[in-house]
Formats: C-alpha cells, structure tokens, sequence
C-alpha cells in the first residue's frame, strides 16, 4: 500500500510520522500525492506546512519534475519549484526561468525567479538581469546589480559606474539606497584595474555609508588596490589622504607601510591630520621601517598625534623603541610630560611595564598617573604595578588617588584607539564617567542595554556603523530627541556639516583640535 493512501484520515501524529519519513527517504513515488495535497490542503497548518518541506526535499533530487513545474497552472507549485530551482542550482532550469522573467509582470513573481537564476548563476540569465536594471522596484534592481557582479558581467561594469555617480547628485546624496550599496559591491567583485581604480576615486564619497561600504570592499580585495590607494594620497586632497592611509592601515600589507613612510618622506604628510591617520596605519602594520618612523614620531608635539603615536608602538614594543623612549620621558623637559601624559592616557601598559624598570621614567610616568581623574585608568595602572611588585611599586600605588565613579555619563564612539583615549581624558577632566565604543553600532548598543547619558561625541566615519547612521537612530530613540551629539570630524566640505545637522548633530569640532576646544563645546552645551 501506498503510504499517502487515505492520509487525509489517518490521525495527526501519524501524518507527522509519514510527512517526516517521506522528507527522510525523498522517495519519488509520493511526489504525485505531495502535489495533491499541496493543491488541496488538508486544512491543519503544522500538516500543509510539513507537506510543503516534504515535496521539497522529494523536488530537490527530481530536477525533470522541477522544470516541469515551472509552467504549472497552480500558482504554489509553480512558485515552490521556482525556490527550488535555485536552492538546489538546478542548471538545467535556467533556460526556462529566463524565459519566465522576460514575461514576468508581476514584481513578486519576478523577484523570486531572478533570485533563483541568481543562484543557479548562468550567464544564459545575464540578459534577463541587465533588462531589469531599469526596474522601478529598487529589490529587484539590486537584486539585478548582485547577480551580474556575481556572474562577471563587463558590459554591466559602466552601468555600475553610472549608479554611484549619480548617487552624488544633490537631491540623491544624502540616503545611501541598496542599489548604490550593491552597485559598489558589484564593481568591487570584478577586482580589476578599471573598477579598483574608480572605487579608490569614490573612496570620498558624499554619503558617509557609501564611503564605508566602498572602505569595506576595498579593505577586502586587499593587496591589488595598494598602487591605487598610493596614487590617491600622493594627488589627492587631505580628505583622500586620510581616508587612503586608513585603508592602506586596514589591508595591513607590508609595502603599504613602506609607500606610507615614503610619502611621509616626501613631505606628503604635512597636514596635521594626515600625519594622524599616517601613524595610525603605520601602527596596525608594524613593519620595521614603520616603527622607525613611529618612533621619530616621538618629537610630535600636538597631543592628539603624540597619543597615536604611542598607541601604535604599544603594538611593536622593542628594546631600540624603549631606550628612545627612555630618555626621553627622563629629559625632564615639556616633551617628557607629553609622552608620559601620552602613555598613561593611551593605557599603553605593555610601554609602561618596560619604561618603569628606569626609576627616573618610572616616577615620570607615576607623576602623570597621579593627576589622572579616571577611575578606569588609574585601576589599570594600579594592577600593572601590582604585578611589578616590589617596595617601590608599592609605594607609588600608594600615591595613586582613589577615584569615585558615579555622576554625569557621555558617550564617545570613535574608531580610532588614540581618539578614544583623547576623549575618555577630556570627559574625566570634566567631571563624567566616559563610556567609549569603537563604532556606531558598539555606542547605540549601549543605548538598548538601558544606559543613559547626558551628552555624545561621534567620530563621522567609523566601520560598521557610521556616525551619522548612529545619529539618525539615537534621535529616533525616545530619550534622545533632545540629548546633545557633538560630532567629531575631518571632513572639510558644508555639505557633509548640513546632512549631519539634518541627522541631528547639535555641533561640531573639526580635527585637529585641542582638548580645550573639545571641552569648552561641550561646557558650551551643558550650560
């Protein structure tokens, strides 16, 4: 006997038991009765969903019964063997899935056989895609985008191309749409000259969620863009500088470090915010010619660079590294207190395990620690000379100050270790527990998790989420309407000013600046 006979009057439990085996065994005999049950429902949910996963496990070894029904007059087995198609990349369904799409013109019909065709990847479909690339539905325009990026299409490359210049125009640029985001994602997976190129030359686009998902992708294709990358920083505006020396610090090639310090060579690195960026990349590579030029960078005089600076060598501590800085912080001189200010404002601990064995560094050092007001700080410290031990390590734990927490809270998110170490300074200075995040999407989850906080500061371009995107939900977050969000950047064009103050950015401190500018905007503010 067959084992659908009369299941519509077997009891649930045995239908559950027979659905399950059929799902298991993918037997063939019963894709007749699936089908009729499919078509017919037995009425139960639980039962015509299991029915719906059995005739697809029994579908995904059949492909002649697939292709098939495609063309059927019920609408849930048509639809059913079109997801299977694709899920199982049935090639020789392609064909007809192409021809079902040039007719298609129902958007949900067409979406779920392009999906498919994407899946089943044939260039056979390419036309079919490139005919859809007009469509008013934005999903399957995207949708579009992947797969002929996905199949290499090159006719499709200008397309592309076309799509992200025009998401620049004045009335597009503020919204970063999924048709822009897959177009950059296309051109990104053809990894060619012609496509790295133009993505390198978009890496300053308007939208700052388009300038992450281009750094994403580029990050990505990794040692390829390295020679586009150094053509943008050596022609390109303090803009492109930066944002070039970040990706270059993200690929974490070695020749990318060694073309950094040649062009620190060149004098290319003059701008106060380059040289920032510069370091910071050359501290996430750790080449040999690197650290050496991090180590020059030692003389720095502006706090925020000094502070890069140290916590980039904090990754490559070596004994030459050390001696330099040794005599240094023992000069006695207004660059000696920088650099110990530095290191107990960067938590470089692994520095100042090794610069404390010199008891003339050691008391510099514990001097800096001493006029610290962060909590978190100074017990990070306190442990590292816990673990030095000895009489004189006790003894300075002893001059260290006991710190209350507690009070006004602020949030700082910020990609970069040196920013946060600057703002984490700058919020204790003033009398609030600092809560910092490396990324937008790290700050608001601080927000969910139920913290309140009576003032933000946000770096524009940081990984993951940007600071605008972090603004934007923060305002859409009740509680935060009103909260006042400083935004730190680099960006020099208005228009990036005027779309952050849409988003809801209170004010503004552009980069460089001295903690004292930080501070009186944000007294400013909580006046």
């Amino acid at each position: 006997m067959a084992i659908l006979d009369d299941f519509r009057n077997k009891e649930f439990l045995d239908q559950i038991t027979i659905l399950n085996e059929i799902s298991g065994s993918k037997d063939p005999e019963t894709l007749a009765g699936l089908v009729e049950l499919l078509k017919e429902p037995v009425g139960d949910t639980s039962i015509d969903y299991m029915v719906v996963n059995a005739l697809n496990a029994v579908l995904s070894s059949n492909e002649d019964k697939v292709i098939e029904g495609l063309v059927d007059s019920h609408d849930g087995y048509r639809v059913l063997c079109i997801r299977v198609a694709g899920e199982y990349a049935f090639s020789r369904a392609a064909e007809p899935l192409a021809q079902i799409a040039a007719s298609e013109t129902d958007s949900d019909r067409l979406m779920e056989v392009l999906t498919s065709l994407t899946r089943i990847g044939d260039p056979i479909a390419a036309d079919v895609f490139r005919a859809n690339l007009g469509h008013e539905d934005p999903f399957i325009k995207a949708s579009c985008i992947e797969a002929l990026g996905k199949l290499g299409d090159e006719a499709s490359i200008e397309i592309f191309k076309g799509l992200v210049e025009e998401s620049e125009a004045p009335d597009r640029f503020e919204v970063c749409d999924i048709t822009t985001w897959k177009a950059v994602e296309a051109l990104a997976s053809y990894a060619n000259d012609d496509t790295i190129s133009f993505l390198v030359q978009k890496l300053h686009h308007k939208n700052p969620t388009v300038r992450r998902i281009i750094t994403d992708a580029l990050v990505t294709i990794g040692a390829p863009v390295i020679p586009h990358l150094f053509d943008a920083f050596e022609g390109g505006d303090t803009d492109n500088k930066i944002l070039s020396a970040n990706v270059l610090g993200f690929i974490g090639d070695r020749s990318g470090a060694d073309g950094l310090v040649a062009a620190f060579d060149k004098g290319l690195a003059e701008d106060h915010n380059v040289r920032y960026a510069v370091y910071e990349a050359l501290g996430r590579i750790g080449t040999m010619k690197g650290i050496i030029c991090l180590v020059d960078g030692l003389q720095e005089d502006d706090e925020l660079i000094l502070m890069a600076v140290i916590g980039a060598l904090e990754k490559h501590v070596n004994p030459g590294m050390i001696a330099t800085l040794t005599k240094l912080v023992t000069a006695a001189d207004d660059q000696s207190d920088r650099l110990a200010q530095a290191v107990i404002a960067s938590r470089a601990t692994t520095i100042f395990d090794a610069l404390y064995d010199n008891a003339g560094a050691g008391d510099a050092l514990i001097d800096a620690l001493a006029l610290s007001k962060d909590p978190e700080i100074v017990g990070q410290f306190r442990e590292a000379l816990a673990e030095i031990g000895g009489s004189r390590a006790e003894a300075d734990m002893a001059r260290l100050p006991d710190i209350a927490g507690g009070g006004r809270k602020a949030l700082a998110a910020d990609d970069s270790r040196s920013m946060c170490a600057m703002h984490r300074a700058i919020l204790t200075d003033l009398g609030y527990e600092p809560v910092i995040a490396g990324n937008g999407e790290e700050a608001y989850d601080f927000v969910e998790q139920g913290e309140e906080f009576d003032v933000i500061i946000t770096d524009m371009n940081m990984p993951v989420m940007d600071g605008m995107e972090l603004v934007t939900k923060l305002r859409n977050t009740p509680g935060y309407e009103d909260v006042p969000i400083i935004m730190v950047t680099t960006e020099s064009e208005a228009s990036q000013m005027d779309m952050a103050e849409k988003a809801g950015v209170t004010a503004f401190v552009t980069k460089p600046f001295k903690p004292d500018t930080l501070k009186a905007k944000i007294e400013e503010l909580m006046d």
